[in-house]
């Protein structure tokens, strides 16, 4: 049986292939071997930087949960101390509080309706000002 490529007189040893030919399929899975290996490599760095990075994340919301455990913790020793003032008999203190709450509600809200009625300078106003500013520089 003949194949094509190859002669009649091919040596003993060589089992039908020459040498030429060998050394082409040879040189071609050495390329792609190397070319796997950093293939490989590159998956390999990027699995360690992807793991150092879990970690990192892991570690960050170990300390966020901490840090929400201790906030909610002094929220309900707040609200605890609240429920007891509210059923004790510091009501006058309550009042106060209440009172001093609509006082500063009052003093924001009147705050913001002087912010609104401030008015804009008219059109010929604000061009007179614009002008002047642009003479000055």
């Amino acid at each position: 049986m003949r194949r094509a490529g190859l002669g009649d007189g091919a040596a003993a040893g060589s089992y039908g292939y020459t040498n030429s030919g060998y050394s082409v399929y040879e040189e071609e899975n050495d390329r792609l071997t190397e070319s796997l290996r950093t293939k490989v490599s590159a998956i390999k760095s990027l699995s360690i930087e992807i793991g150092t990075e879990v970690k990192n994340q892991n570690k960050m919301l170990s300390e966020m949960e901490n840090d929400f455990d201790s906030t909610g913790g002094l929220l309900g020793a707040t609200m605890g101390r609240l429920r007891t003032l509210s059923r004790g008999s510091q009501t006058k203190l309550l009042c106060y509080m209440m009172l001093f709450s609509l006082f500063v509600f009052f003093v924001i809200y009147w705050i913001i309706k002087l912010r609104s009625h401030v008015k804009q300078p008219s059109g010929m106003c604000q061009a007179l000002l614009e002008g002047e500013t642009r003479s000055s520089l």
